[in-house]
């Protein structure tokens, strides 16, 4: 259900502030077939929801600051021909089985992402309100040798006698893994020998305390090991901030996908960045208008890591500087002489209403259309509007990269269907 809003009043369009208490939401998890339940890890009902709010700027701050951990993890895949790339600050997640007896767990998604991993019971440096698989207490467990295939397509693998274990870093923490198999069921369907990493050590402060479910292109990811039941085709829905629930559905395989209802456009491969989903932006509208961007800004070039992707764990998207600077400075041009104000990475933010209906991603055979929520992120304690975009980072890779990122994908859906090479997206309400 969703909550009713006068159409100005300000609503806080952010992770960590939900008012109402847990007893007024519904919070079953029963799925359905091939499709599953998602919510954001702060939603009333996920298990990871911070204990203590933080105020609106404080909110905005933080969220900006984890993109910015994630761009720079972003960027250190480009050497590697499978793309990893692991999410610092996972946003929504889905309940999953492991074992036998099944051990309930959450499982961030992640779609740059191509590991699996989950924290083990007895793990040193987890945090606190991880829930921990067990293998020990799992009759179908087992753990994967030095010499199986699999322990060559983990990052930095070692052998701990004949167990295959890998060390990944990423923002500020390390984790020490051991690579085992076991069952894992996703919705109402079991997945037998899921190939993922057991945390048996972390440091550092930024290990999520939840699992990772990678739905990336790589040999690992959910989608290869899976691809004769799910046949590398899903789909995804995430909810917008005013949904009661803050919960959307991931949906898995071909069946009940739009397949014909859903305009597309092709997917791109980028042999060193093989797990993202690289699409072709031609053109971005504000309002009705087209923006001057030079050509070059939105070119694909797998050489350099060049072009835009679809990610669902950065939450604001991230235009390469040209591109973006061309957005703003148009946004700002179509808002008159209001007096433009600034929040930590946002620089055009307004203390007026927003007279911008709609911006428009283009692509070819496919449009992206944002309304309003989709573009301007809120204060719930003054009337401070921001546009929800920033320029990528410069001095790294990633400076070329545009990302199309989760604030701008609430209440669409996300078709990828990688055996025919296409993406497409359709608004829709995702709770």
């Amino acid at each position: 259900m969703e909550l009713t809003l006068l159409p100005n009043t300000p609503i806080l369009l952010l992770l960590l502030i939900f008012s109402q208490s847990l007893a007024t939401h519904n919070c079953n998890f029963d799925n359905n077939g091939s499709t599953l339940k998602l919510i954001h890890a702060n939603s009333p009902c996920s298990p990871f929801k911070p204990k203590t709010p933080l105020s609106w700027e404080a909110s905005v701050l933080q969220m900006q600051n984890n993109d910015k951990s994630r761009f720079r993890k972003l960027a250190a895949v480009v050497p590697l021909a499978s793309g990893r790339a692991v999410t610092q600050n996972p946003t929504y997640i889905v309940p999953a089985k492991i074992g036998t007896p099944a051990q309930n767990l959450f499982l961030a998604v992640d779609t740059s992402n191509d590991a699996a991993w989950v924290p083990c019971s007895g793990c040193v440096g987890c945090p606190p309100t991880a829930a921990a698989y067990s293998p020990a207490k799992s009759s179908s467990s087992k753990f994967v040798t030095c010499g199986a295939p699999q322990c060559s397509q983990v990052p930095k693998p070692s052998c701990i006698g004949a167990q295959c274990g890998f060390n990944m870093t990423y923002g500020g923490s390390t984790i020490s893994a051991t690579l085992v198999q076991d069952n894992i069921t996703l919705a109402g369907e079991s997945v037998p020998s899921y190939t993922f990493g057991c945390v048996g050590n972390a440091t550092g402060s930024s290990l999520p305390a939840q699992g990772l479910l990678g739905l990336g292109r790589g040999p690992l990811s959910l989608l290869s090991q899976t691809s004769g039941l799910y046949r590398s085709t899903f789909s995804y829905c995430l909810p917008g901030y005013r949904s009661a629930n803050f919960s959307g559905w991931l949906s898995l395989g071909p069946i009940s996908q739009p397949t014909k209802l859903i305009r597309t456009t092709p997917l791109l491969k980028n042999p060193r960045r093989s797990s993202f989903y690289y699409v072709k932006l031609v053109g971005i509208k504000v309002g009705k208008r087209g923006v001057a961007i030079p050509p070059s800004a939105l070119t694909f070039d797998p050489n350099t890591g060049a072009g835009t992707i679809f990610d669902s764990g950065t939450v604001f998207t991230m235009l390469v500087k040209p591109v973006y600077t061309a957005v703003r400075d148009e946004f700002r041009r179509q808002m008159g002489n209001a007096t433009i104000s600034t929040l930590g990475g946002f620089d055009t933010c307004y203390t007026v209403p927003v007279t911008i209906p709609t911006m428009t991603f283009m692509f070819p055979g496919m449009n992206m259309s944002l309304v309003e929520d989709n573009f301007l992120i809120h204060s719930s304690s003054s009337t401070l509007s921001c546009l929800a975009m920033a320029a990528a980072p410069e001095g790294s890779v990633n400076s070329v990269l545009n990302v199309i990122a989760s604030f701008q994908q609430q209440n669409h859906r996300i078709f990828i269907d990688v055996p025919n090479s296409k993406l497409g997206v359709a608004r829709m309400q995702c709770t």
